[in-house]
């Protein structure tokens, strides 16, 4: 269901849809026997190895082409126009973890729009590039806009605060949207809770505001996921500059393939 629209899952994504569900338990020895599950699945046939994936164990390499018609069809196929220039916003997701990055990929490509894995909290010189490139489309006239999403727990909370503050400490005037996970959605869709880790040295705070429960941000669905970015998108994206926009590229798109044609 979810390579039909388009998703594909980590293992500890699976996972917490099956917890959701109340299939399995919320226990690491029931992540561990799902783990062996799909090890089994795969090997007997059973289960497309393309649906679980490992997003940091990748092979890397050059491209290559078959002839110079491909290579320049290849760059038709890819040619992008920077749509946003012309736009008052200019738009990031940035997201807590690296294993979800492939739930974001779609609609951040959709809308042409660039997208950051922060791993937790980002590091200073991270945060320093990031705020370089926010103050140059400022000076170019845009408002910038980080849409965050990450973990209800007591570091994943803190980590929207951090993003705002080191901005600011680098005078870089950026609005920081947390679009998820919040405890309206929480409420809303009842993703299943872990304990509040009381080794955070957050935890207390946490835990004054929010109880002692948290949730993870890879329990919410896919396409839930998918819909929050997208209308947030939405909201910082002025419709007729960016149908110009696109218009002009695809102009552009038409010449290219026009030349590896002639």
């Amino acid at each position: 269901a979810y390579a039909e629209q388009g998703f594909d899952l980590t293992l500890r994504q699976l996972y917490y849809q099956f917890v959701a569900r109340d299939v399995i338990a919320n226990k690491q020895t029931e992540y561990k026997r799902l783990g062996g599950i799909i090890n089994d699945a795969r090997l007997a046939g059973l289960l497309d190895w393309d649906y679980i994936v490992y997003r940091t164990r990748t092979l890397r390499g050059l491209s290559h082409w078959e002839n110079p018609h491909s290579v320049i069809r290849s760059a038709a196929s890819n040619y992008r126009t920077e749509r946003w220039a012309d736009q008052p916003h200019r738009v990031e997701v940035w997201i807590e973890k690296d294993a979800l990055v492939g739930v974001i990929t779609g609609v951040c490509q959709r809308y042409d729009v660039d997208y950051f894995s922060c791993r937790g909290y980002t590091s200073q010189s991270e945060l320093w590039g990031a705020a370089q490139r926010m103050i140059r489309y400022q000076n170019a006239g845009q408002k910038p806009v980080i849409i965050h999403l990450g973990d209800h727990d007591p570091s994943g909370v803190d980590m929207t605060r951090d993003i705002r503050e080191r901005m600011a400490l680098f005078e870089a005037d950026v609005e920081v949207r947390r679009i998820a996970l919040n405890m309206d959605q929480i409420e809303e869709h009842q993703p299943p809770p872990n304990p509040a880790k009381l080794t955070d040295s957050r935890a207390t705070g946490y835990i004054r505001e929010h109880g002692r429960s948290s949730w993870e941000l890879d329990a919410l669905e896919p396409a839930l996921l998918d819909r929050l970015i997208e209308e947030e998108i939405w909201d910082c994206r002025d419709v007729d500059l960016w149908d110009a926009a696109t218009q002009s590229m695809e102009q552009d798109r038409s010449c290219l393939l026009y030349t590896s044609d002639a």
